[in-house]
């Protein structure tokens, strides 16, 4: 306590446990994300392979070949993110596609949790009103359009869609891709006429569409065997009721127009609910106020006091069902932030190691001396000191706006941070 750690001393003292946990979750990341200086480590060996690697002739726009089944376990990176993807032409397609909905799905479970909070708050300071006309709007909302939305996401990672393209692919009953263990399937028996089968027995005519050769039935024009464009899915739920082109499941269309039901009906419960039993319950304590007082007394006052606080409590409540409703689509978009952060850091770890490591080792030993200064040096004052502070500072805004908006009135208790020291004394 009496040691003099000087003004930033100080403040790393105090921060010394949410220092200490960013640098584990930061290592945790690379390691999901299997990137470290922008450079894949192999683990546990790559699923993938590409042909004449081991003897240095691939080249520019070969294709690798996965090294077990599609959809095995075998097939399988064990933890994190197969290092091959570093050295692929469409790392950055892949990576941005997959950072995008990690973020989406952190930031929905986080502001769900939220909203979940504000349920156990109206529980534990006895406010029905508020648990059944806010909480329980506010959960029918989210979870029918937003939680639906990481359901779709997680749903579409989960899907074989190799096996279901094949089911809708026509092939050759004498190719070496007929029988293929690809296929979740039992193969049928063929009667070719020059244009091959698919897999359950369709015999193709080359003029039926994929919805023809699926044998799914799950309607749209992919019928259930080519994955969706989620963007397009998700907007047509609201612009287009009942119509999904691209579906992953039998009656897609009718769940959706319920869950869009379900929402829409939420918006009015959470805006003239509450607003009309508060009334109900103010009209009734006005009522009996008048018959207890004497005749002719304070009548009109009363009155004006009704309508003055149910004119306040329907503009606060039409305040809060805005703030909600608008700010579940906009937070939802905010969280997006985590992915132009990752980005923005592994394009940085990339354009360093680039630069100022693989263009000077070729040239000699101390040109590489140099160059490795030059990366250490930029490394450590961008990467690790001014990007894990602009991640710090995105990261406590999320929880200060996003999240805590969900349920933190800043009308209770003064917020005092957790402390050994007070413990400690408390406890003495």
């Amino acid at each position: 306590d009496n040691a003099k750690l000087g003004e930033m001393g100080e403040g790393m003292h105090s921060g010394r446990y949410m220092i200490t946990m960013m640098g584990f979750f930061a290592v945790y990341a690379g390691m999901m994300y299997n990137d470290c200086f922008s450079l894949g480590i192999n683990f546990f060996g790559t699923r993938f392979q590409f042909e004449g690697q081991d003897d240095g002739e691939v080249e520019e726009g070969d294709v690798a070949v996965q090294t077990a089944d599609y959809g095995s376990d075998e097939s399988v990176y064990p933890f994190g993110l197969d290092p091959i993807w570093h050295v692929t032409s469409n790392e950055l397609l892949f990576f941005n596609s997959f950072k995008m909905k990690l973020s989406v799905i952190f930031g929905i479970i986080q502001m769900f949790t939220g909203t979940c909070l504000k349920g156990l708050n109206a529980i534990y300071f006895n406010e029905p009103l508020d648990f059944l006309y806010e909480f329980v709007p506010m959960v029918v909302f989210a979870a029918s359009m937003f939680v639906y939305m990481v359901f779709l996401i997680i749903y579409k990672w989960s899907i074989n869609w190799h096996s279901r393209m094949l089911s809708a692919t026509c092939v050759n009953p004498y190719s070496d891709t007929w029988g293929s263990a690809a296929y979740d399937g039992q193969w049928a028996q063929c009667n070719d006429n020059g244009y091959g089968c698919t897999p359950w027995g369709y015999v193709c005519d080359g003029s039926e569409t994929t919805a023809d050769k699926c044998p799914l039935n799950f309607g749209g024009s992919g019928d259930g065997c080519q994955p969706p464009n989620l963007i397009t899915t998700l907007i047509n739920i609201a612009l287009n009721p009942g119509t999904v082109d691209e579906p992953m499941y039998g009656g897609q269309g009718g769940i959706q127009n319920v869950l869009l039901l379900c929402a829409f009906v939420s918006v009015p419960v959470l805006l003239l609910a509450k607003p009309y039993f508060l009334s109900q319950q103010s009209h009734t304590a006005v009522h009996h106020h008048s018959e207890d007082a004497e005749e002719g007394h304070g009548h009109g006052g009363d009155d004006h006091d009704e309508e003055h606080g149910f004119g306040e409590i329907v503009i606060h409540q039409a305040i809060e069902t805005i703030e909600f409703v608008l700010g579940m689509v906009s937070n939802t978009a905010s969280y997006l932030r985590l992915w132009a952060l990752s980005l923005a850091h592994s394009e940085l770890a990339t354009v360093f190691w680039e630069k100022a490591m693989l263009s000077t080792l070729n040239i000699n030993w101390f040109a590489a001396f140099i160059g490795y200064g030059v990366f250490a040096g930029v490394t450590f004052g961008v990467l690790l000191m001014m990007d894990v502070l602009e991640c710090f500072l995105h990261a406590l805004r999320l929880h200060w706006v996003e999240f805590q908006n969900k349920f933190f009135k800043a009308d209770g208790v003064r917020f005092s941070p957790y402390s050994f020291k007070q413990i400690i004394k408390d406890a003495a």
